[in-house]
């Protein structure tokens, strides 16, 4: 074209997506897509997309509520009213927790959403926020996109990991602004008890810091424990927020349900960004997330129980393959250590790749949440028990010589191949 430039075009992205981190998952994950699209049945235990389904009862009233066309029209970014009312309601009847379902909740799309919509609702460029390492990536991402810096800190569930924290807030200046928990965690699955959010909030009064809880996996719980919310320890609406969802205790991944809840100032100032963001949920989600709540603590339960069983299958198959694995009291995922001989001097990454290749298994590498998480893999509990059998005798067939198990083949596609789980270290 005349005139035209012969520079080729460039375009110039922000700060903030040049400070991300290399994402270290993207070669895994499109091995495993080439996998697929090759026919290859692939057994994905790396990400935390419950398989199993949403409860009938709830999808029914979301169908009876999509009919209705008053429900079509924009909804309030905080949530209906009535559903922050029934989220106060559960924590009053499973925590003994007082919220204001006006003041102290508001829903948010997925608790991943709003805990990265309240990072840019807290942080000023420079803040820098606490965690805990390893971690669930977001944790670290989303301070890093609303321009704070992490200060990570090796994981535990102790005193001793909360005198890393304090020394820490004694000795850095300026003074983080924030200390992020998260218990039931993910990856490690690692639990606490009561005492332990006494002691977190003794520690953010005397230092002036926020606390937030990711609360995830508070109800997927195994062996009688009952993961105590950060919300019944006494004063902490005063300094800090607990995030839920109902994607895992539900089966709700994909509807995109969370909630924040403490306190005030926190959550106004995340309903101001989210104000500016989006118009909430499709307004039959929220209603039919009512029913769930109200109605829903037995399928919970029964979830479980399936995870559990899942949980004992699968520890017990990977220590008689020769990994150190503790049992996870919560969470949907199992932490587990892999053996010198079969890691062979490789990084987890490289190993989980031979997984991928040799064994048609795809799992987490532990370096992906953090340099702590070296050594470690994470496998998610989504597949069912007979899934879970081949996978660990394939596992098996690849690390230790044997033939690999045959299968049948699935028929390659014609068109393009959907992966629903398109992220390896999701959920």
């Amino acid at each position: 074209m005349a005139g035209g430039s012969s520079e080729p075009f460039t375009i110039d992205v922000s700060t903030r997506i040049r400070r991300l981190p290399p994402y270290l998952f993207a070669r895994l994950n499109a091995l495993k897509a080439e996998k697929r699209r090759a026919g290859a049945d692939v057994i994905d235990l790396g990400m935390g997309n419950p398989i199993d389904p949403s409860p009938d009862f709830v999808i029914e009233k979301l169908c009876e509520a999509a009919h209705e066309a008053k429900n079509h029209r924009y909804s309030v970014s905080v949530g209906l009213y009535n559903l922050r009312r029934e989220v106060a309601l559960k924590y009053k009847r499973r925590y003994g927790v007082e919220l204001d379902p006006d003041r102290e909740v508001v829903a948010t799309i997925g608790s991943k959403e709003g805990f990265s919509h309240l990072m840019l609702a807290l942080l000023t460029a420079g803040d820098t926020v606490v965690v805990g390492d390893p971690a669930y990536p977001i944790h670290m991402y989303a301070v890093t996109l609303a321009g704070g810096s992490v200060m990570s800190v090796p994981l535990g569930n102790d005193d001793a990991f909360l005198e890393r924290i304090e020394h820490v807030l004694q000795n850095l200046q300026p003074r983080p602004k924030l200390v992020i928990f998260n218990y039931p965690h993910n990856p490690s699955a690692l639990t606490v008890e009561p005492e332990f959010w006494t002691k977190v909030v003794a520690l953010a009064k005397r230092f002036g810091v926020l606390v937030i809880s990711d609360f995830a996996y508070g109800e997927t719980c195994y062996d009688g424990y009952k993961a105590p919310s950060f919300l019944a320890a006494a004063g902490s609406k005063e300094v800090g927020v607990e995030f839920s969802t109902m994607s895992k205790p539900y089966n709700m991944a994909g509807w995109r349900v969370g909630f924040c809840c403490g306190n005030h100032e926190m959550v106004r100032a995340l309903s101001t960004i989210k104000g500016y963001y989006d118009y909430g949920h499709f307004a039959p989600i929220q209603i039919a997330s009512i029913m769930a709540l109200r109605h829903g603590d037995a399928f919970v339960q029964e979830q479980s129980a399936i995870y559990e069983k899942r949980r004992d299958l699968l520890v017990a198959g990977l220590r008689k393959i020769g990994w150190h694995v503790e049992t996870p009291r919560a969470s949907m995922f199992v932490w587990a250590k892999v053996s010198e001989k079969h890691l062979a001097g490789r990084s987890t990454l490289d190993f989980c790749f031979r997984l991928l290749e040799d064994a048609d298994v795809a799992i987490a590498p532990g370096a992906g949440f953090g340099p702590n998480g070296e050594g470690f893999v994470r496998i998610a509990l989504v597949e069912n028990e007979l899934r879970i059998k081949q996978a660990l005798r394939q596992i098996d067939a690849a690390l230790n010589g044997k033939t690999k198990p045959q299968r049948p083949t699935k028929k390659k596609p014609d068109g393009p191949v959907h992966d629903s789980h398109s992220s390896i270290i999701g959920g």
